[in-house]
């Protein structure tokens, strides 16, 4: 497929210069269905991005469109802040009795804003509220939002000084696996809690991602995150895992955090929980937490119904039955097979990942670029991540089907051939 980037005018006169993935993917797209995309001039994409994270069940899901369709043509409710409503009484039911009650998890739901930095940041502030402290423990290459407060938990330099004011009230940690296994997990963290001359306030909460997607596909083990969970136990510190990429199903189980066995205090899910790409975001936690003052942190974005009533048919569609799980699991070998042989032909490569998400790193960082570029030229869309955009990411959607995940993989492994 020979593609001519497009004449682009209207978006280099008149949009900021802080587009970003348009840059990498010169095409102008019109339509979408499932796991492909299709630009103004016919030409067709295989979508190993899916919006982020936010299309885990793929472009116009004919199954979450029809729902929507028929909540809108009805006239149902839009706009509601946190008004009750039909839609949120649909959703919060199906998510109590899909997702919570199956898992014994016992969390209160609050809708915090329509995008994860949203719920990260009303995360930060319950936790701070509830242990009357101001520090909140990160870990190294997190990434957590564009706004202040998600920033100051946020590791990537670049981003992080984008803000242009101090990120205080912020300490960041090892990661998993960060010196190699060469230090003891959390010998440096207990230290510094212990010794009353470290200079680290004693934090209200940490907060962890359990794949770290923007930081380079980084796989925290489980044996690691039951340890951190244990130590926050014992230094009475909440722990919060932001799920908003890893969650709703991406790697596995609905949750990232469910093969670790671990029932975090704190929960932020967004990007997929409305299944459609509609914005909506989530901040779970344990009841005992539910300190807030009624109108104490709002938003006017909040009630996004059409959002819940995609979310709800979502959960009904894809959770009810537990199939879900193994399908992405299956896949999630799948991509294991073609990384092995990939990294089996080129001895500078290196492989990681879960479920369905993983991540392509190599000796020389600007190759992950360069595979990139040289994948869109072959009709997929592919991102890079990681702090020096490194780590090829593959990210598609989990009802990909295994012949399109084939037809990708394929397309990837050329790509990194032709870029040796």
């Amino acid at each position: 497929m020979t593609i001519t980037p497009p004449a682009l005018s209207v978006f280099e006169t008149l949009e900021s210069e802080v587009r970003s993935y348009c840059r990498g993917w010169p095409a102008v797209f019109d339509r979408a269905q499932g796991a492909r995309l299709t630009d103004e001039d016919g030409h067709s994409y295989l979508d190993f991005f899916a919006g982020a994270g936010s299309l885990n069940y793929g472009h116009n899901n004919p199954v979450l469109k029809r729902a929507l369709i028929d909540y809108i043509e009805r006239d149902g409710i839009t706009h509601g802040l946190d008004m009750a409503t039909t839609a949120k009484r649909a959703f919060l039911d199906t998510f109590q009795n899909v997702v919570l009650r199956p898992r014994d998890l016992p969390y209160k739901v609050m809708f915090p804003g329509p995008t994860g930095t949203n719920a990260v940041e009303s995360a930060l502030k319950l936790a701070r509220k509830v242990k009357g402290r101001e520090s909140v423990v990160s870990f190294t290459n997190a990434f957590h939002g564009m706004s202040l407060g998600s920033l100051a938990v946020t590791g990537n330099a670049f981003k992080r000084a984008g803000a242009g004011i101090p990120l205080v009230h912020g300490t960041p940690m090892p990661f998993d696996n960060y010196f190699d296994g060469q230090v003891p997990d959390f010998l440096w963290f207990e230290r510094l809690l212990e010794d009353q001359g470290s200079g680290l306030n004693k934090p209200a909460a940490v907060i962890v991602e359990t794949v770290q997607g923007e930081g380079g596909i980084n796989v925290a083990r489980p044996e690691w995150l039951r340890a951190l969970q244990d130590l926050c136990r014992r230094q009475d510190m909440l722990l919060i895992v932001d799920d908003i990429q890893m969650g709703c199903g991406r790697t596995g189980g609905f949750f990232s955090f469910e093969e670790a066995g671990i029932t975090p205090d704190i929960v932020t899910l967004s990007k997929s929980i409305s299944g459609y790409g509609l914005p909506m975001a989530l901040c779970l936690f344990k009841p005992e937490l539910d300190i807030w003052e009624p109108g104490e942190h709002n938003g006017t974005f909040r009630g996004n119904n059409p959002a819940f009533v995609t979310a709800a048919a979502a959960l009904d569609a894809y959770w009810a039955d537990g199939q879900m799980e193994k399908q992405t699991l299956a896949r999630g070998q799948q991509v294991e097979q073609t990384m092995l042989a990939i990294c089996g032909e080129h001895d500078t490569a290196r492989f990681r990942g879960r479920g369905l998400v993983w991540g392509l790193e190599f000796d020389d960082p600007t190759r992950a670029s360069a595979v990139c570029a040289r994948a869109f030229q072959l009709g997929l869309l592919l991102e890079t991540s990681g702090p020096q955009s490194e780590v090829v990411k593959l990210l598609p959607p989990l009802t990909i089907t295994p012949e399109e995940l084939d037809e990708g993989l394929r397309t990837l492994a050329r790509a990194v051939r032709e870029t040796a």
